[in-house]
């Protein structure tokens, strides 16, 4: 449905909240045979093992994919924080052919996050405080000092895996810029698969992003 250059108009709430114009159960082509899971990363034996948040199955991780997972893993573990990932993969019986990683982050909780599925992308900078996440009812946006923003949003495919969300109601003009890089949250250590830059009425914030539950790019 995602067209280069072409606009998805993701409307207001009241009108077409039910529509999911980003569909999560869509696979390309490369993706057949593969499953995205979340779960813990943990060493064992001088390995890598995976426990999914679904079934807490463990899985040892073959890095198929050269996400560099192991290099991750390892700078962000320490004695007391557990890992989490956001991984997409092929299981072999006890074997993850790990293709993508779409995070890395020390955290024990968020396996729970009831929003996760519901997300399409989630950005979020410091200095000042600012996350956005955006569903198939729109962008939230939520900056230090600043009242919370509710807008519908375009997307616009800019083609290399960049595109940009943008918005221009109540008078303000609102833009996300995304891009598949690498992006190292300076304040939690957090792995994300792309740098974000937050633009609103000209005013510039950058900072890290990754895909939600609801988008399976």
């Amino acid at each position: 449905m995602r067209v280069a250059r072409s606009l998805i108009v993701v409307a207001l709430l009241p009108l077409f909240a039910a529509c999911q114009l980003f569909d999560g159960a869509r696979q390309s082509a490369s993706h057949v045979g593969q499953s995205r899971m979340q779960g813990q990363l943990i060493a064992a034996d001088g390995k890598l093992v995976f426990e999914s948040c679904q079934d807490r199955r463990r899985y040892e991780v073959n890095d198929v994919g050269g996400t560099s997972v192991l290099q991750e893993a390892a700078t962000l573990a320490d004695e007391q924080g557990k890992l989490f990932a956001d991984v997409r993969g092929k299981v072999a019986g006890d074997r993850l052919d790990l293709t993508r990683l779409y995070r890395v982050e020390r955290s024990g909780t968020a396996c729970d996050d009831p929003n996760f599925k519901l997300l399409i992308l989630r950005a979020a900078g410091h200095g000042p405080e600012w996350s956005v996440k955006v569903s198939g009812k729109g962008m939230a946006i939520d900056r230090e000092g600043q009242p919370p923003l509710a807008v519908p949003y375009v997307e616009e495919q800019l083609g290399d895996g960049r595109f940009n969300l943008s918005s221009e109601a109540d008078n303000r003009r609102i833009e996300l810029w995304v891009a598949p890089q690498r992006c190292v949250d300076g304040r939690t250590g957090s792995v994300q698969p792309m740098s974000a830059e937050l633009r609103i009425d000209g005013k510039a914030e950058r900072g890290c992003a990754y895909f939600g539950g609801s988008r399976d790019d």
